[in-house]
């Protein structure tokens, strides 16, 4: 008697959750694990609200459900129907694990989870809600808040070694806890091959240009004044030199207004979001980043992996990844002289621009490696899944 195939083992449902779809670090990486967890493992669902730059391709990946009420803006009413519209699909789905992302779906995610049930729980932090520039009782509240969240995870999980020391000084769930799993990018595709003449005349530089690149949201987060204020003072000094700024924002309309003030008209781009970053990459020469806070600058792995010099603000998830006169510079938060003398520095010293971007792509291995972050993050799930 011929014996019956042993059935398939069952898929781990696994349900994440991020707040927008917007085109960042977080957004990307999610929906990318959300696509390339093990199908034969693996069963997944995406909970998002809607809105983003990523909605329309988002559908073309993992199953997506939208919260209709999870919104980035605080809003009390709206939140609490987002928890409760949240705790109702969970209480549906059923998952196995939970994976929140971003801080508003971060919290409303952990809570529903826990009130749904959910057997294991876990939080990524790619930065936090709160900051040191924040009014003391503000961030005093999200601390708090932040706090009951984390006590309901049964794993945190950080894409920096900042972000975790400065978790465990404000007290946010158990170090035990706590995992390192990289924001990883596509290093294979890095750097890209691009005519960087060609490349400098379609943005309408000038093929000789030298050109110093920024990448991100105009918010007050990442500081894109500072960034306009360094080309004043580079473009001042060096006629070659020229200043790219991909994204976009609520600064905007601040930024441009500064533009014209300075009289930087084409010397400096505000490009927007675009999807061809590898190659303005492999166009420039330094990668420059005015961030007051960070979790793991994607843009600055992508950048160091291209072999273009950073020159940034020692914050959070930078000095993890630069070792300043090794493989670029760190310069103290809004020390405009000292990160204008390091740019300026590399501008008219090409050897050493060559040594510091050799060793900035040195410096990226595997662990930053978007695949490999996916592999991780499959690990913990079983591991976590198994150990309960």
């Amino acid at each position: 008697m011929t014996p019956e195939p042993a059935a398939a083992p069952q898929r781990v449902k696994i349900a994440h959750i991020i707040t927008r779809l917007d085109l960042g670090g977080a957004q990307q990486n999610t929906l990318y694990t959300s696509r390339h967890l093990d199908p034969q493992r693996f069963e997944v669902v995406l909970l998002y609200g809607a809105g983003g730059e990523l909605d329309a391709e988002a559908r073309s990946g993992a199953r997506l459900v939208l919260v209709k009420n999870l919104v980035r803006e605080v809003s009390p009413w709206r939140d609490l129907a987002a928890f409760w519209e949240l705790r109702r699909i969970l209480r549906a789905e059923r998952p196995a694990v939970v994976h929140t992302h971003s801080s508003k779906a971060g919290i409303l995610g952990r809570f529903a989870a826990w009130a749904a049930g959910v057997p294991v729980v876990i939080h990524t932090f790619h930065g936090f809600g709160f900051h040191d520039r924040q009014a003391w009782w503000i961030k005093g509240l999200y601390v708090l808040v932040e706090r009951w969240a984390a006590a309901l995870a049964t794993a945190l999980v950080f894409v920096s070694k900042s972000n975790q020391d400065y978790a465990r000084r404000h007290g946010l769930g158990d170090p035990g806890s706590y995992v390192l799993i990289r924001s990883g990018v596509k290093l294979s595709d890095y750097p890209a091959r691009c005519n960087a003449a060609e490349k400098k005349q379609s943005l309408g530089l000038a093929p000789d240009a030298r050109v110093i690149l920024s990448v991100g949201n105009f918010k007050p987060q990442k500081n894109p004044e500072d960034f306009l204020a360094l080309a004043r003072r580079v473009a001042a000094a060096d006629p070659r030199a020229a200043f790219v700024f991909v994204g976009d924002g609520p600064l905007r309309g601040k930024l441009e207004a500064g533009l014209a003030q300075a009289g930087l008209q084409g010397r400096f781009l505000l490009a927007g979001w675009r999807r061809d970053v590898a190659e303005l990459l492999a166009a420039s020469d330094i990668f420059v980043l005015t961030s007051y806070w960070e979790g793991l600058p994607r843009a600055l792995v992508e950048a160091m992996k291209s072999g273009v010099v950073p020159v940034c603000y020692a914050t959070d998830g930078v000095i993890d990844l630069v070792r300043d006169g090794e493989n670029g510079y760190l310069i103290a938060p809004g020390d405009a002289d000292a990160m204008t003398r390091r740019v300026l520095g590399l501008l008219s010293d090409e050897p050493a621009r060559r040594r510091l971007a050799a060793a900035a792509a040195d410096s990226v291995g595997l662990e930053f490696d978007i695949d490999h972050m996916v592999r991780q993050q499959e690990d913990l799930y079983l591991r976590l899944l198994h150990g309960r």
